[in-house]
């Protein structure tokens, strides 16, 4: 277990602590929470595809957003949207509205079905990590916890690009 310590914390500079090394153990943990994240997904009653739950958060952060931002946000094509909408509102998750003022654009909502089956993902998932968290010794979450604010703090110093300064 990387000790997550602060920069001037000396257990912070054993071998294995660099920032590389570090990279590699985080990725792990990645991989392992989107398995868990997956897992809890695919749980629900309707089996949704990632880019099929990326659209309904979406929608979900964004309440009557058009076809074209719902494709620029999850970087694909306008015809792979719509036709990602029409399954989605078939299966009666989504739906589509004309907008007030536009006719020639159309609003998507969640349907109350829609937002039921992601408050039931949302459920399963905090439920699983908390069962992972759980199992982790007290300190452990705490160094962890420590360990994600600092690593959120540093990102958002970082230029947008993802360029990162140099190593020191």
């Amino acid at each position: 277990m990387t000790d997550l310590g602060g920069p001037g914390d000396p257990r912070a500079r054993r071998p294995g602590d660099g920032p590389e090394a570090v990279a590699s153990q985080i990725a792990d943990a990645v991989e392992s929470l989107t398995a868990l994240w997956s897992v809890a997904a695919q749980e629900t009653s309707l089996r949704l595809s990632l880019h099929q739950l990326r659209a309904l958060r979406t929608v979900q952060a964004a309440p009557g957003l058009n076809l074209t931002a719902l494709a620029d946000g999850l970087d694909i094509g306008l015809p792979t949207a719509s036709r990602l909408c029409d399954r989605l509102a078939a299966a009666g998750l989504l739906e589509r509205a004309p907008h007030p003022d536009t006719r020639r654009e159309v609003q998507l909502w969640l349907t109350p079905h829609g937002q039921h089956v992601l408050c039931d993902i949302a459920d399963r998932r905090a439920r699983a990590l908390t069962a992972a968290l759980a199992a982790m010794q007290p300190a452990e979450r705490a160094a962890l916890s420590r360990g994600l604010r600092g690593f959120l703090t540093a990102r958002a110093t970082l230029p947008p690009d993802g360029d990162r300064p140099e190593s020191r």
